[in-house]
């Protein structure tokens, strides 16, 4: 059965299938109904709230063809006690696919171990790769080609800054890896990488490469990207002072930004917090590029879902 828990889950070759697949769906949006889905029901099964993430799958599938169904752990079995096991078991004679949100990375690998459908990583703490491959694809699509990740994507520098020790942090890692980009992190050295990526770079047989400092500056120099997250993640709520306090000086200012490169581009997943994590002068600049990222959540996710579905049919 073929999962999406990890970036570096579809070989290269599926990986241009899937964007080219993104591509199309992009352009063909409004004069072609998908039915890759047709029949299917796929399930979404938040452990955390969301709004790009619920929307664009839930309205991905239903374009694709499929029903969506959404779940949630208190409205479950899975919030009075019932095994990972026994629940994806259970779904997996009822769905044709699961989407899952969640906390430890280990919840989705052990939702994969025991399903017999898809299961597809919406957000882990460790992982987003469906945020990542679709940010990719809007990189391309700005500075290349959005059908070709490797041509478009090989020796750009992307800086990320602030949290990076967070998951998509850790998505850069492994994606810079896997295209060939040049990764720089920049944060409070007690929110360096943790071990937890490196470990699983090494079980993947993959070498990190990235750089990381305290100096913003440093980082930002000749980047053609420049990227930043939320300072307090879902969990950290209690460490909110502390980390706005350290991570101050890692704010995408548009002095900060001005040491890239006069072409860069800005991103973030959202949702975005004016004057903490970057200003609202870069928000407004046009630079930003965060609701093409945003939209691109859906064509991206589409063509994931529907590649897992035909590597289920076969």
């Amino acid at each position: 059965m073929k999962h999406f828990l990890k970036e570096n889950d579809f070989s290269d070759d599926e990986i241009l299938e899937v964007f080219d697949r993104a591509s199309h769906l992009k352009q063909k949006r409004k004069q072609e109904l998908a039915n890759d889905l047709a029949g299917q029901t796929w399930g979404l099964l938040f452990y955390k709230n969301s709004t790009r993430t619920r929307v664009s799958f839930e309205v991905g599938i239903n374009e694709l063809g499929g029903k969506a169904l959404v779940l949630d752990q208190k409205t479950t079995q899975i919030g009075r006690g019932e095994s990972i096991h026994d629940t994806a078991q259970v779904l997996s004679r009822y769905l044709h696919g699961l989407i899952i949100r969640t906390y430890g990375h280990e919840i989705i690998e052990e939702f994969a171990s025991h399903s017999d459908i898809p299961v597809v990583n919406a957000l882990t703490d460790l992982l987003h790769p469906c945020q990542i491959y679709a940010d990719c694809f809007s990189i391309a699509e700005k500075l290349g080609d959005s059908r070709d990740p490797f041509g478009s994507l090989a020796g750009k520098k992307l800086t990320f800054l602030g949290d990076t020790s967070c998951n998509m942090a850790n998505s850069w890692i492994l994606a810079g890896k896997l295209f060939g980009m040049k990764v720089s992190l920049a944060g409070p050295k007690g929110f360096a990488p943790k071990p937890d990526i490196h470990d699983l770079l090494i079980n993947e047989g993959v070498d990190h490469d990235y750089q990381f400092t305290s100096d913003p500056k440093e980082a930002v120099a000749d980047a053609d990207i420049v990227y930043t997250d939320v300072w307090v993640s879902m969990g950290a709520e209690e460490e909110e002072e502390s980390r706005i306090e350290s991570m101050n000086p890692f704010a995408v200012t548009t002095e900060l930004l001005s040491q890239a490169k006069s072409e860069a581009l800005f991103m973030h997943c959202m949702p975005t917090h004016p004057g903490m994590e970057v200003s609202q002068e870069v928000l407004d600049s046009p630079k930003t590029i965060i609701f093409d990222q945003a939209e691109n959540r859906l064509h991206m996710q589409k063509a994931i879902l529907a590649k897992l579905a035909s590597k289920s049919a076969t």
